[in-house]
């Protein structure tokens, strides 16, 4: 099996990936058979971006101190036979079209989710629309976040959004520290939507949009939306399955 390693800047990745390659060998992406990502969430979602336009899959090994949700338990031992008897979860990135106040159009994709958040101390202000009906005409707070299932884990758990199942075929929009509406903190939309976003007195109330590896500054709209046209295939060993992992989460205290 011809494996392209990956490795996070801290000592653990950089450890591991010494080990593993005097053992293994190292590939370049465009002709391995699977790359391994070594560290921590924000290494393996880098190295799903790799992976996608590569198409190639992603085995990712937890080295890192930090949760590694995306990862496996990191072992050295039977690494090829783990990787063959992984089981797969395609996921699905959201698209985000966007404009800023200057006019200059932007597009990025994200794994997790997307964020339309403050800049100033200001609170942001939203007028939000789901497939071309006005939901929201005014919601104020810190911001809004959409995100996919994958991505209910992060983000939007930290906001008190909801867990959702891998096969939910859904999206969730939760509020990120709403004050108006009184009482409003997310909904949960079918996973074809299109979401609509646009910031309100922008001059004031400046916003940007984080998507992915990309911010966005002076933000004025966004369009968000699942692009089921892309695809980043993640490996798990059976018994650490992502779609369990999410499943188990709901029940931590």
């Amino acid at each position: 099996m011809k494996i392209a390693f990956t490795a996070a800047r801290n000592h653990l990745a950089r450890e591991a990936l010494t080990e593993l390659t005097v053992t293994h060998g190292q590939h370049d992406i465009a002709h391995c058979d699977v790359i391994v990502a070594l560290g921590g969430d924000g290494h393996v979602m880098r190295t799903l971006f790799e992976g996608m336009e590569a198409g190639k899959s992603v085995y990712a090994l937890r080295r890192t101190k930090s949760v590694g949700f995306l990862c496996n338990d990191f072992t050295t031992d039977q690494l090829v036979e783990k990787i063959s008897a992984a089981q797969s979860v395609v996921l699905h990135p959201l698209r985000l079209e966007a404009t800023d106040v200057a006019g200059k159009r932007h597009t990025a994709l994200a794994i997790n989710e997307v964020t339309v958040i403050r800049e100033t101390p200001q609170s942001a202000r939203l007028k939000i629309s789901v497939d071309g009906v006005e939901r929201l005409s005014q919601f104020s707070g810190d911001g809004i976040l959409v995100a996919t299932p994958a991505g209910s884990t992060a983000y939007n758990r930290s906001c008190n959004g909801p867990i959702m199942p891998l096969d939910s075929r859904s999206l969730v929009m939760t509020a990120i520290s709403g004050f108006l509406p009184r009482g409003w903190s997310h909904a949960i939309l079918p996973e074809d939507a299109t979401i609509e976003i646009e910031a309100l007195e922008v001059g004031k109330r400046p916003v940007r949009l984080e998507a992915g590896l990309s911010v966005i500054h002076q933000a004025q709209y966004a369009k968000i939306k699942l692009a089921k046209d892309k695809h980043m295939t993640l490996l798990f060993n059976p018994d650490e399955h992502l779609g369990e992992r999410i499943i188990r989460e709901q029940f931590m205290i």
